[in-house]
C-alpha cells in the first residue's frame, strides 16, 4: 500500500540550489532597496532551515551585516535547543560545520518576542508565524508593510485555498485586513517553495520503486490530486504486469482495501512429532519474527526461538485487623472450596487454588503465579479483603453469627509448605 502525499500534483519543484540562490537574492534585493523582508513561515522545520541559510548568506556578505533579521515564532524557540542538541541527525554538512561551530548559534539572528518590542526604523528581515498568514505577527507585519512598494513578501511553502497568503500568490491590488478594511498591496510578492512535500517526479520514482498494488492521494487539494491520478494512470497505462488501482477520495470518504488474510506459519518441535487430524486445533505459542510465523510448544520455546518461558509471581501485601477465621468464612462464600496449605512455616488459605493468603500480625499476604486468569482471582479476593477491612466490626459479627466449622484447626495444617 502507498498512501501518497499529493500536495503539490503534478508540479515540478526548482533545484534546491537554484531555489537556494533566488531566495537569498531575493531577500538582498528587498534589503537593498531599503526595504523590509517578510517571510511567513511555519514553526518547524521550514523555519530553520530558511534560518541557517540566510545566516550563512549574511557571513558571506559583509555589507549585510548591519541590516538585523529576526525569527518572531515563540515555538520556533522553543524548538531551537532540539535542533542545537541533535546535531548527529542532520545532513553531512551540517554534521562536518559543527567541528567548527554549531550551525544553530546563529550570529546574525535574533528572536524577536512580539511586534511591541520591534524597532521598526529600516531595512530589515523577519521571519514570523504562522504561516499562511491568517492571524498572527506575520498578518501584522504584512498589514503594516504591504502598502509601501520597497518592502516584499516571500512565500517559501505550500498554502491552502482560502488563506492570505494563497491568495498573495495571485499578487491582488487590494487586500481585506483582519479588521475588515481595505489595503492597497504595493509590496513585491515572491513564492519560492521550500516544502517538505514532494514534487510529481520525486512521488513517481517513489511509486515505482515500490510498486504498490493501491495508491491513495491524500493531502491536497481535489484538482491537483485529480491531474496527479491522471498523470499516474498515463504513466503506467503502457507498463506491463502493471495493475495500480488509484483512489482519489474527498474528505471523510472511506476507502476499503481487501487483503487475503491467510498466514503460514510453521510448526516446530514437540507439536510437529505428531501429525495433526483434519481441523484439529494445535495449540502453542506463536512468535512473529519479520514476516515469518513459528508455532512452538512452551518447553521448546528455547530450542527454537531466542526467547525462553518465565513464571512472575505476584505478591501483595494488605492492611487486615479481623482474625483469619473471619477472612475464611468470607473466602468460602466467595470461592466455594478452600485449600489449607502451610507457606514458609505459616498456615495459609489457598483460594480458587492459585491464590495464597497468609496472616502476618495484622497483615495479609497474597501470592499467586502471574497470569491473565489467576490476575482476576487475585482481583476478586482482594476486593473482598477490602470490603472486610472498611468495616470489620460487622463481617466479623456476621462471620461468628454463621459459626464456621469447615477448617481445621491450624495444629491440623499439612506438613507440606510452600516456598
Amino acid at each position: 500500500r502507498s498512501s501518497d502525499l499529493a500536495t503539490y500534483g503534478t508540479q515540478i519543484h526548482e533545484k534546491r540550489e537554484v531555489r537556494e540562490a533566488r531566495f537569498t537574492s531575493t531577500v538582498h534585493d528587498i534589503v537593498n532597496r531599503g526595504g523590509r523582508c517578510l517571510i511567513p513561515v511555519f514553526a518547524l522545520g521550514r523555519a530553520q532551515e530558511l534560518l541557517l541559510i540566510l545566516d550563512e548568506y549574511w557571513a558571506q556578505h559583509p555589507d549585510l551585516h548591519d541590516i538585523p533579521i529576526y525569527y518572531a515564532s515563540s515555538l520556533a524557540k522553543k524548538c531551537m535547543p532540539v535542533y542545537q542538541t541533535y546535531i548527529n541527525a542532520m545532513n553531512d554538512k551540517i554534521r562536518k560545520q559543527i567541528a567548527i561551530s554549531n550551525p544553530f548559534h546563529f550570529k546574525h539572528i535574533s528572536y524577536l518576542r512580539g511586534i511591541d518590542q520591534f524597532d521598526d526604523i529600516g531595512p530589515s528581515v523577519v521571519m514570523a508565524s504562522p504561516g499562511m498568514m491568517q492571524s498572527g505577527l506575520s498578518r501584522q507585519l504584512f498589514e503594516s508593510w504591504c502598502t509601501e512598494k520597497r518592502n516584499g513578501v516571500i512565500i517559501a511553502g505550500y498554502c491552502v485555498e482560502g488563506t492570505l497568503a494563497k491568495h498573495l500568490m495571485s499578487e491582488p491590488d487590494e487586500i481585506s485586513t483582519s479588521a475588515g478594511g481595505k489595503l492597497a498591496r504595493k509590496c513585491s510578492i515572491d513564492y519560492i517553495s521550500f516544502s517538505a512535500h514532494s514534487d510529481y517526479e520525486q512521488t513517481s520514482t517513489f511509486i515505482r520503486i515500490l510498486k504498490p498494488p493501491h495508491i491513495v492521494l491524500v493531502h491536497g487539494e481535489q484538482n491537483e490530486m485529480s491531474r496527479l491520478k491522471a498523470a499516474l494512470i498515463r504513466e503506467y497505462e503502457d507498463t506491463k504486469d502493471s495493475n495500480i488501482v488509484i483512489h482519489n477520495p474527498r474528505n471523510t470518504e472511506a476507502v476499503e482495501l481487501h487483503f487475503k488474510g491467510e498466514k503460514t506459519v510453521k510448526v516446530v518441535g514437540t507439536l510437529a512429532s505428531v501429525k495433526p487430524k483434519n481441523e484439529a486445533n494445535v495449540s502453542g505459542i506463536l512468535v512473529k519474527k519479520g514476516f515469518n510465523y513459528t508455532l512452538v510448544a512452551p518447553p521448546d520455546l528455547a530450542a527454537y526461538t531466542d526467547l525462553a518461558p518465565c513464571t512472575i509471581t505476584q505478591r501483595q501485601t494488605v492492611a487486615f485487623g479481623p482474625p483469619l477465621s473471619v477472612l475464611k468464612y468470607f473466602m468460602k462464600e466467595l470461592a466455594g472450596d478452600l485449600e489449607a496449605v502451610m507457606w514458609r512455616g505459616k498456615p495459609a488459605v489457598r483460594v480458587f487454588k492459585a491464590v495464597t493468603i497468609v496472616k502476618d500480625d495484622n497483615h495479609l499476604i497474597l501470592e499467586w503465579t502471574g497470569n491473565h486468569v489467576n490476575d482476576m482471582y487475585a482481583d476478586a479476593v482482594l476486593g473482598v479483603i477490602l470490603q472486610i477491612e472498611s468495616n470489620p466490626e460487622t463481617f466479623e459479627k456476621t462471620a461468628n453469627e454463621a459459626k464456621p466449622t469447615y477448617f481445621p484447626d491450624e495444629d491440623a495444617y499439612p506438613e507440606r509448605s510452600e516456598e
